[in-house]
């Protein structure tokens, strides 16, 4: 199991080969915890969560997990992590 901060998903979503199906990028990524400001959750079952069934590019992704991540995830209200 391995931990990401929500400022550093790249490095955890750039290593899906694209395009990836929900199912599939949720299986390979479910030992992953996010870390956010206001607690941690596991990255698999975030991206269950998504509409999508299917994700053509890593922004694809990173977009659609932005829709089903609390607003309080960032921190301040609608503010982002910055570059820490």
């Amino acid at each position: 199991m391995s931990d990401v901060k929500l400022s550093r998903i790249e490095s955890v979503l750039e290593d899906l080969e694209y395009p990836v199906t929900n199912d599939r990028a949720a299986a390979e990524l479910e030992d992953v915890t996010l870390l956010l400001a206001d607690g941690e959750r596991n990255l698999g079952a975030l991206i269950e969560r998504s509409d999508s069934d299917r994700f053509e590019s890593m922004d694809d992704l990173e977009s659609e997990l932005n829709n089903v991540l609390p607003r309080e995830a960032v921190g301040e209200p609608y503010q982002s992590e910055g570059e820490g």
